[in-house]
């Protein structure tokens, strides 16, 4: 069966980024999202990374919450497919709507949280299906504020993070802000270093521990942030890659690949 993927997207909705893959072995590499990502397996297993405890087997119908700046990967296992659903929004967003619903405290659990509850799934793909039809937007905010409103993750197992920006010192916030602000940066690993006021072999560690990357991998992780945000909003493919600093056309599709699991092209289309 061949694999197939679909992302939805609306305007009117600016919040929010869907997406459904069937039968797909795309391998990510570590990465993170500004953004609340909630996902359901549909079919077959997939392995997260990104734990404390280590990888962490995922089955079919179950529901997934990853607060946004964590460092994870979802893969299938070797030689194996699966199928899966997720949804990106806007935590600020998701805050709103959580203290609308509750009248009181944050939106969603700062860490991982792992759901086997059947009707949970079963909410998600219903709200999931609606937001790929052809149901008018106002239809599909209803329902958006509706699952969000009434998700109770409290209760639910939970999945201890290995790396947490929290932990990050005065001098590796300064390195984070600056890749964040200029991800297109080039400069080597001792100027980073003395930007956080300690040696290139405390700041890998340091920084590993607050983002679960190195400075370069989390560099790249930015750049790829503000493409699909680019590619949204209709840039194209061969300008972006000149101007988020990758060396050639080939390279940029490659590392996006590599974080999103689809080209340039078939994100933005």
């Amino acid at each position: 069966m061949s694999s197939t993927a679909q992302f939805w997207r609306d305007p009117n909705l600016p919040y929010v980024e869907s997406r459904r893959a069937c039968d797909s072995r795309a391998n990510y590499k570590a990465h993170s999202h500004p953004t609340v990502s909630i996902g359901a397996v549909d079919r077959g297993v997939s392995v997260f990374s990104g734990g404390a405890q280590g990888p962490t087997r995922i089955q079919a119908g179950s529901v997934v919450f990853v607060p946004a700046d964590c460092a994870h990967a979802c893969n299938p296992l070797p030689d194996s497919a699966w199928s899966y659903q997720m949804l990106h929004l806007d935590p600020r967003w998701v805050d709103a709507v959580r203290e609308e619903a509750q009248q009181h405290g944050p939106a969603l659990l700062p860490q991982v949280v792992l759901s086997h509850d059947s009707g949970l799934y079963q909410a998600f793909c219903r709200l999931n299906q609606l937001l790929f039809s052809c149901a008018g937007w106002q239809d599909k905010e209803a329902a958006l504020i509706e699952f969000i409103g009434a998700l109770a993750t409290r209760e639910q197992p939970v999945i201890a993070l290995a790396a947490d920006p929290a932990r990050a010192s005065a001098g590796v916030r300064r390195v984070m802000d600056l890749l964040q602000r200029d991800p297109q940066q080039t400069g080597p690993l001792e100027y980073l270093a003395e930007l956080a006021g300690i040696s290139r072999y405390q700041l890998i560690r340091a920084f590993r521990a607050a983002t679960g990357m190195t400075p370069h991998a989390y560099q790249l992780n930015q750049r790829i942030i503000q493409a699909r945000a680019s590619l949204q909003a209709g840039e194209a493919s061969a300008a972006l890659a000149q101007r988020l600093g990758f060396a050639d056309q080939a390279h940029f599709q490659r590392v996006f690949k590599a974080h999103v699991g689809v080209t340039p092209g078939l994100y933005k289309a």
